[in-house]
């Protein structure tokens, strides 16, 4: 008998999952408030870099509509007494598109395809009623009472509230490189920001996420809003951009610096990180599966969400296409697929959160040495598209000090002096 699935939410982990399926003959349904021609109008959603893994993604799935925006590489700047610059490459390019260009043209693609979308906001005792019609509802939103269906995962869960307090905006006036590349500043004990280059409705802009420590001098950024007095904000913004981010401000033209495409393009806030539980049996007996932010939500420091959803939207294609029940043993075989990827993902961001906070000295090291050595710096950057990567690195101290030594064939001693400088 054919399969039917339901899917809650139309972000990139809904949608690809739909793509996804109806490419294998797999009759799917998409329910969303949210129609395509309302993006445009609407504020910025967030800032998302996909890594390169991702857009392989695309690729395969027939939606790689933006093949020259990408961007090569990653450079860094560490503000200490003696500031550190340094730069990686990737293996290919990674990209950034506004997600107000980028859904709308998924869920086109997704109907052109035959997929169908039901329009409209959907409240919790519709919940059964719409799972009864499915073999497996899939949850992709945590609006309204969605997210609450599936527990916190304590073990995972390490904190009650935001870690940074978050300013993010699509800006122009930032003078872009010569090759283009994100931007990873780090101000030791103020904050961290990352620059992307973003396709936008006004061409190529800059993305500025500006994560600022609680308390800090930078956390006036996410509390002061731009539509109270705009000049006076971006006035602010230049100010410490200027005493934090000093080789992001020299590429600023000051009179042109401003929103990229007008008030809607800049959000402020908070992000708590939180992993729940993989899925919750339904009433009826079927299952509903987390998937997304609605099962592991990131801060977005290290540009790790959307590649999460989009790795477990594939893999939870590939499962439902392979499997005649749609059971818990399916559940298990699917979470024993995703789990490593975005649990890494998920305990790497943690820890770089809590150690960029208090200067970490496992942390300092290693980025000591990866800022000599241009053969790290490049394996650095690109297990960005592999998490799992980078923990197998950060997860302990041994670990950091192994991954140094076993490429550079001892200990390098100049890491030493990021530490004695702090």
């Amino acid at each position: 008998m054919p399969k039917k699935i339901g899917i809650i939410g139309a972000g990139t982990a809904g949608l690809k999952l739909g793509l996804h399926l109806i490419g294998h003959g797999v009759a799917v349904k998409l329910f969303t408030d949210r129609r395509p021609e309302e993006y445009a109008g609407m504020r910025l959603l967030n800032t998302v870099a996909h890594h390169h893994v991702t857009v392989e993604r695309e690729d395969a799935l027939g939606v790689n509509h933006w093949p020259d925006a990408g961007y090569f590489g990653h450079h860094y700047y560490i503000g200490t007494p003696d500031p550190l610059q340094f730069y990686g490459d990737l293996a290919s390019p990674s990209r950034a598109v506004d997600y107000r260009i980028y859904q709308p043209q998924l869920m086109n693609d997704f109907i052109e395809r035959g997929g169908e979308i039901e329009y409209g906001q959907i409240a919790h005792e519709d919940l059964d009623r719409i799972a009864d019609a499915f073999d497996l509802l899939v949850v992709c939103t945590g609006k309204g009472p969605f997210g609450q269906m599936f527990s916190h995962d304590a073990a995972y869960s390490p904190f009650d509230r935001p870690q940074r307090a978050l300013c993010v905006g699509l800006f122009k006036g930032i003078r872009e490189r010569e090759t283009r590349a994100v931007t990873m500043y780090f101000a030791p004990g103020q904050g961290e920001m990352i620059e992307i280059p973003t396709l936008s409705f006004s061409g190529m802009v800059s993305a500025l996420v500006i994560e600022n420590h609680i308390g800090g001098d930078l956390e006036i950024l996410a509390k002061t809003k731009y539509d109270d007095d705009p000049k006076a904000f971006i006035a602010l913004l230049l100010e410490k951009l200027k005493k934090h981010y000093p080789t992001c401000y020299e590429r600023i033209d000051v009179d042109a610096f401003d929103l990229a495409n007008g008030p809607l393009d800049i959000l402020q806030g908070g992000v708590t990180p939180t992993v729940r539980n993989s899925y919750a049996t339904l009433p009826n007996g079927k299952i509903a599966v987390a998937l997304g932010d609605v099962q592991a939500v990131v801060d977005p420091v290290l540009g790790q969400g959307a590649n999460m959803a989009s790795y477990a939207a594939i893999i939870l294609g590939e499962e439902i296409v392979a499997n005649d029940v749609l059971d818990e043993r399916f559940m298990e075989n699917f979470d024993a697929r995703r789990r490593d990827r975005v649990l890494s993902a998920t305990r790497w961001t943690n820890y770089m959160l809590s150690s960029l906070a208090s200067l970490d000295p496992n942390l300092l090291q290693f980025i000591g040495a990866v800022s000599q050595n241009r053969d790290l710096a490049d394996e650095f950057t690109e297990n960005f598209n592999f998490p799992e990567r980078q923990w197998d690195c950060f997860s302990s101290p041994e670990r950091v000090q192994a991954w140094i030594e076993a490429r550079t064939g001892a200990a390098d001693n100049d890491a030493q002096t990021l530490v004695a400088a702090e």
